[in-house]
């Protein structure tokens, strides 16, 4: 099921370590907060995912770093929303140009020196001529920066007259920039016989496989300048968790919600088309009209969540982090606000990571759950079967510790005893060995492997719930 599904976000070993302030001058060890420690993940086109923890875990830094506004200290974060194929960052160029200097060509030293090339031309760096490849990929990357820029200006101008702007030469400017869009898909396809007789040069020697593996068409986002990132900003948007400081208490809800159309230059400032459209995004948010000119202190916490959500799906983006969208909320409004959220995907076509340690909300709006545990993925699996079968004991904790209303529900409610241990220093082997009631001297020397064990469900622990089931069956 899930390779049929496709992916948006990839997600590769990715690292955020803070550093610490030395203690004295002498200290020599540099220690590191290590908030994200190592996670590999992929969000599919459509879904929720859902991230729950205790707080510290590292879900916020995690989310933060997917949108690139923490740089991961290691790691690689490819968005396939947009693809190389469409887009041209600069460090695409830069891996063009040096392949025609590469002279060890074994897969070895290809993958551990030269792995951002792989990433690109993946078996292709075995045809035997990389002068030629480089020609080649340089031709093609520039027919895709010519190709997007056309894209780009024929889609703000849609958008404009989308909103009712723009003069009477429109249909004249359309045509021409569809006429530009297919000169450069044509100079792009051109490219394909000679790549593809490059291929078949490469093909059957040793190592071909490994490297084609390698190659994606996603943009690395930690690799783009600061203007490349900002230009993809619209597609990837944040709700964050306070709605109270995320606001400028200066500018009116109006101004808060066309700001970013005016800085992506989809709707000239002041014009009647961007009043209208953000009447309409205002609309589709709950918010009434006669809020247009208001300042954020005269709401309530849910009116300002939703001007949040308002502001952030105002530029149509593909993928939305809900960071703790609905923790600071009463429950009454609580479930306003998710019922506009799942409305909202379903309208939009949007793909949310929602993060949470509300585990009653991530249930209902999460399409999967993944459970973190000091800067981990420690458990991932479709909703249902993570709340049915959870297989990690951290899982089965924080589930046996929610609290029921139920009357003829004879549950207790289990505490979780010890504190998480330093992110600066995590214990070896299993992370949660020192909590967990079934640790033994393996989980406290050896790391789990992740591994699944059920259809779509993936553990990393060394003595599953599922083992426990089974004996007990």
């Amino acid at each position: 099921m899930a390779e049929q599904k496709k992916v948006l976000l990839q997600l590769k070993n990715v690292k955020m370590h803070f550093p610490v302030k030395k203690d004295h001058l002498l200290q020599k060890e540099q220690l590191f907060v290590r908030a994200v420690d190592g996670i590999t993940v992929d969000i599919y086109q459509g879904e929720t995912l859902g991230l729950v923890g205790e707080s510290g875990c590292g879900k916020s830094t995690l989310g933060r770093c997917v949108l690139n506004l923490y740089t991961p200290t290691d790691g690689k974060i490819f968005y396939f929303g947009v693809t190389l194929d469409d887009y041209a960052p600069q460090y695409v160029r830069k891996a063009i140009q040096n392949m025609a200097s590469i002279h060890d060509t074994s897969v070895s030293a290809l993958l551990d020196k030269h792995l951002q090339e792989a990433h690109i031309a993946g078996g292709l760096l075995l045809c035997g001529d990389l002068h030629k490849l480089s020609q080649i990929l340089t031709r093609r990357f520039n027919s895709c920066a010519r190709l997007h820029a056309a894209k780009e200006a024929m889609e703000i101008h849609r958008f404009h007259m989308a909103g009712g702007a723009g003069g009477s030469k429109d249909q004249e400017k359309l045509k021409k920039l569809e006429e530009e869009i297919a000169l450069y898909t044509r100079q792009r396809e051109e490219t394909d016989p000679a790549l593809e007789e490059l291929r078949r040069a490469a093909q059957g020697k040793p190592g071909f496989e490994e490297l084609e593996a390698e190659r994606t068409l996603g943009i690395d986002l930690s690799q783009l300048r600061q203007e490349e990132m900002r230009r993809l900003r619209r597609y990837l948007q944040i709700v964050f968790q306070d709605p109270y400081s995320s606001l400028n208490p200066r500018l009116t809800v109006g101004n808060l919600i066309s700001e970013a159309l005016v800085a992506h230059e989809l709707l000239p400032k002041g014009s009647e088309a961007l009043e209208k459209y953000t009447l309409k995004v205002m609309d589709d948010s709950g918010l009434q009209k006669y809020m247009l000119h208001r300042y954020p202190h005269q709401f309530s916490g849910g009116q300002r969540q939703r001007i949040g959500i308002a502001r952030a799906l105002a530029l149509n983006p593909t993928f939305v982090v809900c960071d703790e969208a609905v923790s600071a909320l009463d429950v009454s409004i609580q479930s306003q606000i998710i019922n506009l959220l799942m409305d909202l995907k379903e309208k939009n076509q949007l793909t949310y990571l929602f993060i949470s340690h509300d585990l009653s909300t991530v249930k209902f709006i999460s399409d999967r759950v993944g459970v973190m545990y000091l800067g981990n993925i420690i458990e991932l699996g479709r909703s249902q079967d993570i709340y049915d079968e959870p297989l990690h004991p951290y899982t089965e904790a924080l589930l046996e510790a929610i609290p029921t209303t139920e009357e003829n529900s004879n549950k207790e409610l289990q505490v979780l005893e010890g504190d998480i241990p330093s992110p600066i220093r995590p214990p070896a082997g299993c992370k949660f060995h020192t909590r967990c009631r079934y640790a033994s001297d393996r989980c406290r020397s050896e790391a789990p492997a992740w591994r699944e064990l059920k259809p779509e469900h993936y553990v990393a622990c060394h003595y599953p719930l599922l083992d426990k089931r089974e004996k007990q069956a």
